[in-house]
C-alpha cells in the first residue's frame, strides 16, 4: 500500500507549488486535494453583526475549488497520477488536522502562506498551526 498525501489548497501560488512538489516527490502516492471553505471568509452583516454565509457565496467558493481541482487533475493525469478532490467547511486548521487523522494520511504537503497575506515571519498562521497540531509529518513549501 502506497503513501497517502494530503495537499490543502486555497488558491495561492504556494499551495499550487505544494501540489507540484507532492506530485514530483510522491508519484506513487494517493493524493488528496483538500479545499476548506471557511464561513468566516463570508464576511459580516453591518446591520446584524452576524455572518452573511449566503448560498451564492458558498456556491461560488465550491465552484472555484472545483476549478482548481480540475486544473490540477489535468496536470496529474499527464504524470499518470490519480488525485481526489475534497471540499469541506470549517476552520482550515481544524479541518486539515482532522482530515489527516480520520483518513489515514501519511503526510501533509502545504504552502507556507495562503492567499490572505496574513502571515508570521516564517510561516503563515494556518501552516504554523497545522505543523504544531498535525499527527503526521508536514512539509511546508515556500
Amino acid at each position: 500500500m502506497g503513501k497517502h498525501i494530503l495537499v490543502p489548497l486555497d488558491g495561492s501560488e504556494q499551495a499550487h507549488e505544494a501540489c507540484d512538489f507532492a506530485m514530483a516527490e510522491f508519484p506513487e502516492a494517493d493524493l488528496t486535494l483538500l479545499h476548506v471553505i471557511n464561513p468566516a471568509d463570508a464576511g459580516y452583516s453591518v446591520q446584524a453583526s452576524i455572518p452573511t454565509f449566503s448560498e451564492e457565496w458558498y456556491e461560488r467558493q465550491k465552484e472555484e475549488a472545483q476549478n482548481r481541482f480540475e486544473e490540477i487533475e489535468a496536470e496529474a493525469r499527464e504524470r499518470g497520477i490519480e488525485v481526489e478532490g475534497v471540499i469541506e467547511v470549517g476552520k482550515p486548521t481544524h479541518v486539515i488536522v482532522e482530515h489527516a487523522q480520520e483518513h489515514d494520511v501519511d503526510q501533509i504537503v502545504m504552502g507556507s502562506h495562503g492567499r490572505s497575506g496574513v502571515s508570521r515571519i516564517l510561516l503563515g498562521s494556518v501552516a504554523e498551526t497545522v505543523v504544531r497540531r498535525s499527527p503526521v509529518p508536514v512539509t511546508v513549501i515556500r
